[in-house]
């Protein structure tokens, strides 16, 4: 949940503290109403409300979900002519149940989609017309009626609280008193009172949280000089002129309403009636309309079985057909009884769309290459069982989740695809979706340093004292490097700089697009998800992706690679001085291209997608891969595990010198002959507990989760369940033993073979254009990075490399890109 969205507003925690004995009687009524309870109320929206709710109930804490709104004076729609004081009033809305929360993301959708004015506002008229299943709260001194009251306006406080109340009842509108230590508090709590008095209108104490505890208000301080851009030393900054806006203990809130019990029990009355459950693992999945004469499941099985003739027709290999009909008939069964055969024709609809209108499609991405269903829909491009890739990788039987297919355009033409499954759901249907950016270890560092105004060079020392990890934790940091611990020990400023960056740290800073997630929905996407609009204007769901998840939304990937629009535009450049039957088809290049070869070996593979750094051509001269399967390990390998292990030493040394390949067991050879003996992919790992201890591929996949994980309670009962298998199949107790040690090992390291298998297509594509055709190849690639100087500088350095002379602008021969003309690149 991102923590600086969260604003947590009512309060009702009840593991009591001993109270005072005159408070003794109200202690016990509150204690009376049991299960501990809190609201979330995010200011506008509700971006944290599911990760919140499961987190509470994890707990043992009734969740409440609900939104601090923000209430245009008049209209929505309205953007002039405002009241001096502000453009909104604050308003709290909380969900009873299902119609009430329905009801919530409607309200905060449409108050950015229709109200939004520098914040997303809804007025009376939208309150009115989604009032069903909340409860609404008058809200902190920034709510209509407390602002009246504080501009001695009481007959405006009185006809506005009237208006809510005849809104939403006369029991789920409640007047909002708080104890938050604010002079100006003290004039609303008087008038609210009053207000009660004549209308009748019930109280309610709450706190206004911002922070957790009380001591957080000073990094609560520093973090909203974040947000505005200031400093601590700004005298026009924004700031609290209290601390008491943190989570109260329930014998603070009793204190502080001792005068006016009845608020204190309508807090409670709230709790109880505020029951909103949330039904996860229920899928929304849109509807595919098959032809007549179709289900689903008989039409994916047509498209499956044609697909692999096809296939088999175009690229020919030296498995039997019948492995190839036996695996399909097997994974359809699994697709069809677990009821994703709509979600693989939905998927098939946009790859089949974006190949008809010459969008370039990726070979693949992620584990999905390891089905050959996908292979035959051509939804990916590359032989699953050519190149020993496994199903349950992708799709696990005896673990039900979702499928997911991430699918690759060129960059240039993604939009074209979003826009077809726009126009074939329904707008309404489909969006785009939120990412939220955090504060990292370093730049909490930099950024506090700067609110406290300390000098950059001291600040910019201190961040660069923590270790180069990824996703390191400050506290991390201090452990690993005892220089940090001690400027911390011996600085008293640099001791709060680095508390207060602790405090920050991981808090979402802004919300933006992600670069590939697109959900699509059965029904219209305000039926379960909020909807926000970014500062670009984009509409995109208020749930993160892991959110959306949970609620059974389904999520699409549609990444923009740069790389796939290089590749078709050199090919352009080839095909355009070849006759039609000599066009090169770049699907249909061999595998076994010398020259390419020669070319990775050499580690000259500048612009060659994912083998570009300087690290990756020195592995690549090391290895010196002679075989597309010594490419797909070489992507699996340069990463920090396997190279600070000793495992890529290990297998260079084994492909240099076959003496050092040992199989032990014998029965490994099978398994692990394409990577000299070491285990280097995650399938490896499955196929060991399969063919070694009679593990079911769902089973070793479990085995594979349970590695990577490291949980020793469940490595342990995986451990029975794998000696037990493997002294079946013959082995003895011992060597099972040893296996399964040499396994946990390597899966702490092991990749995703079908990932890498994928990628490898595309590195070797360029590879190949690089090696075959370098003027028509470095062209595209110039033009793939036309806005980036840096680059292009580094590119016209290979082209003198290559012995290609890039030529100036020349009125008759250039055109809007980089060309190929007679004498090199224009």
């Amino acid at each position: 949940m991102p923590p600086q969205f969260v604003h947590l507003h009512l309060h009702t925690q009840y593991s009591l503290l001993d109270g005072a004995n005159q408070l003794a009687p109200l202690v016990s009524q509150v204690r009376h109403f049991g299960q501990p309870a809190v609201a979330i109320t995010d200011h506008g929206n509700l971006f944290g409300a599911i990760e919140f709710y499961q987190k509470a109930q994890e707990q043992g804490i009734k969740p409440i979900i609900g939104c601090e709104a923000y209430m245009a004076p008049g209209s929505r729609r309205q953007r002039e002519g405002f009241l001096a004081h502000n453009e909104y009033y604050h308003l709290i809305l909380l969900a009873t149940n299902q119609t009430g929360y329905h009801n919530l993301v409607k309200l905060s959708s449409r108050a950015y989609l229709e109200g939004f004015y520098y914040k997303p506002r809804m007025d009376k008229e939208l309150l009115y017309e989604h009032r069903e299943g909340l409860i609404a709260l008058s809200g902190c001194l920034s709510g209509e009626v407390p602002y009246l009251i504080g501009q001695n306006d009481l007959a405006g406080a009185l006809r506005a609280a009237g208006e809510y109340q005849e809104i939403f009842g006369k029991d789920r509108y409640y007047l909002e008193i708080q104890a938050n230590g604010l002079e100006h508090q003290v004039v609303a709590n008087r008038g609210l009172v009053e207000i009660h008095k004549k209308l009748g209108i019930p109280l309610v104490g709450t706190n206004d949280c911002h922070y957790l505890k009380k001591e957080d208000a000073r990094p609560h301080e520093i973090m909203l000089c974040l947000q505005t851009g200031k400093t601590l030393k700004d005298a026009n900054r924004l700031k609290f002129d209290t601390d008491q806006l943190y989570v109260k203990s329930t014998e603070e809130m009793v204190e502080a309403f001792r005068e006016l019990p009845e608020a204190v029990l309508n807090t409670c009355r709230i709790a109880e009636q505020c029951n909103l459950q949330f039904s996860f693992g229920t899928s929304h999945l849109p509807h595919y309309q098959v032809p007549e004469g179709y289900t689903k499941e008989t039409y994916l099985r047509k498209l499956a079985e044609e697909g692999l003739a096809e296939r088999l027709r175009q690229r020919p290999t030296k498995i039997p057909p019948e492995s190839y009909r036996r695996r399909l008939d097997a994974e359809l069964d699994v697709l069809i009884t677990m009821g994703y055969a709509g979600y693989f024709l939905i998927v098939w609809d946009i790859i089949r769309f974006a190949r008809s209108r010459g969008i370039p499609v990726g070979p693949g991405r992620g584990s999905a290459a390891g089905s050959l269903v996908a292979y035959t829909l051509f939804i990916t491009d590359i032989d699953p069982l050519e190149y020993n890739l496994l199903f349950e990788r992708f799709l696990n039987p005896e673990r039900v989740t979702m499928p997911d297919i991430d699918m690759d355009f060129c960059m240039d033409r993604r939009n074209e695809v979003i826009n077809y499954v726009i126009d074939k759901y329904g707008e309404d249907h489909v969006c785009q979706i939120i990412t939220f950016g955090t504060l990292g270890a370093k730049a909490a560092i930099r950024d506090v340093g700067r609110v406290m105004d300390i000098p950059y060079a001291e600040v910019d020392r201190m961040a660069k004292l923590v270790p180069p990890q990824l996703n390191i934790t400050l506290k991390e940091a201090m452990v690993q490097e005892p220089r940090l611990a001690e400027l911390v020990e011996r600085d008293s400023r640099m001791r709060e700089l680095m508390t207060t960056a602790m405090a920050l740290e991981g808090l979402a800073r802004h919300a933006s697009t992600h670069a590939a997630g697109v959900v699509i929905s059965q029904e219209p996407l305000m039926e379960h998800v909020p909807l926000y609009k970014t500062t670009n204007n984009e509409i995109v769901t208020q749930y993160s992706m892991t959110d959306l998840e949970k609620i059974g939304l389904v999520k699409f990937d549609f990444l923009g690679l740069k790389t796939l629009t290089m590749i078709h535009h050199a090919v352009s450049l080839i095909n355009a001085t070849r006759p039609p039957d000599e066009h090169l088809n770049i699907q249909r290049i061999p595998l076994t291209d010398t020259a390419t070869y020669t070319l990775l070996a050499s580690g000259r593979t500048t612009g060659v997608f994912q083998l570009e750094s300087a690290g990756m051509r020195n592995l690549l001269v090391r290895i010196k891969p002679e075989r597309f399967e010594d490419l797909i390990a070489i992507l699996a390998l340069y990463r920090p595990g396997p190279l600070e292990s000793g495992m890529v030493e290990d297998f260079i040394k084994r492909k240099r010198d076959p003496s050092y390949v040992v199989y032990d067991p014998p029965e490994l050879e099978p398994i692990l002959q394409e990577t000299y003996g070491v285990i280097v992919y995650q399938e490896q790992v499955m196929a060991i507990a399969n063919r070694l201890a009679g593990f079911s591929l769902g089973q070793a996949d479990l085995l594979r989760r349970a590695m990577g994980k490291k949980k020793p309670e469940e490595m342990a009962k995986q451990q029975a369940l794998f000696v037990e298998g493997a002294v079946r199949h013959g082995l003895s107790k011992q060597k099972a033993e040893k296996l399964f040690d040499q396994m946990a090992y390597f899966a702490g390291y092991g990749f995703n073979k079908s990932h890498s298998a994928a990628y490898a297509v595309i590195a070797y594509q360029t590879a190949y254009l690089k090696a075959n055709f370098p003027t028509e190849f470095m062209a595209a690639l110039l033009t793939s990075e036309m806005g980036n100087t840096d680059k292009l500088v580094g590119y016209f350095t290979e082209c003198r490399e290559l012995g290609i002379p890039i030529l100036p602008p020349d009125v008759n021969e250039s055109s809007k890109n980089f060309t190929v003309v007679e004498k090199g690149i224009r």
